[in-house]
């Protein structure tokens, strides 16, 4: 599985690189068993929001995965960039979850 981080409106430092490589990396045995040659790509996109509604520094994160027969997609919100990576790797695992089981009943 290959990992893409991109930064939004925020430099994406070798330290938070480092950082949600290391968090997202235990994710990757979910889709071992899907990929024969590491095609599988994760997109992550770590980004700093302004809204109006809310005072101070907000971070958002997301990822995108295509797997066989699905797209897997999270968002999450904090006021910390590592605390949104925490969350979307709750995320995101969440969702492989109920993927691996889904595609266990069928075969």
């Amino acid at each position: 599985m290959q990992l893409d981080i991109k930064g939004t409106e925020l430099e994406i430092t070798q330290e938070l690189r480092t950082y949600a490589e290391k968090r997202l990396e235990p994710l990757w045995r979910f889709v071992k068993r899907y990929e024969t040659n590491g095609e599988t790509h994760m997109f992550v996109e770590i980004a700093r929001t302004t809204k109006h509604h809310k005072k101070g520094n907000v971070f958002y994160a997301e990822a995108t995965m295509a797997l066989p027969k699905a797209v897997l997609r999270a968002e999450a919100e904090a006021p910390d960039s590592r605390a949104a990576i925490d969350t979307l790797k709750d995320i995101l695992k969440r969702e492989m979850k109920k993927y691996k089981e889904k595609n266990l009943w069928k075969t």
